[in-house]
């Protein structure tokens, strides 16, 4: 990884509600936190352990609100930036299961989000090229 990526990781963790991030990554390791400490501690970057690739990351404050508890969440399956399709998902638009929901971007990889029903949209509780955390809930689906 180089010191741009960094810069760039850094300036998306900066701009996120994340608390923490951890990415591990062959024997490259990037932690950053915006906890605040005794001792001020700037971002480090070290060289671990023998772990394989791993990204963790760790959050407070209260949860999205859930829109429709009988809906089906679909939620974030990394870190990254949502990008919606063109056109973009709406609020009652229907969508069949595996259809290509969005996609989320992390480490220049777009990686599609599917959904897991057929139904109608109920709810899009992210906004496009936002920063989104692990297990967020992007979407909610109606089934039906």
């Amino acid at each position: 990884m180089n010191e741009k990526e960094i810069e760039q990781l850094m300036t998306k963790f900066d701009q996120s509600s994340l608390l923490d991030f951890q990415l591990v990554q062959d024997e490259f390791q990037l932690s950053l936190s915006k906890r605040e400490q005794a001792t001020p501690a700037a971002p480090v970057a070290s060289v671990p352990t023998n772990d394989p690739a791993t990204v963790s990351t760790a959050a407070e404050g209260p949860a999205q609100p859930v829109v429709d508890e009988t809906a089906t969440a679909v939620k974030a399956p990394l870190v990254g930036v949502v990008t919606f399709n063109d056109p973009a998902k709406q609020v009652g638009d229907p969508i069949q299961k595996g259809d290509v929901i969005c996609s989320i971007e992390a480490m220049k990889m777009a990686n599609e989000v599917k959904s897991p029903v057929t139904g109608t949209i109920k709810a899009v509780l992210v906004d496009d090229q936002t920063m989104v955390e692990y297990d967020q809930p992007l979407f909610e689906i109606s089934e039906g």
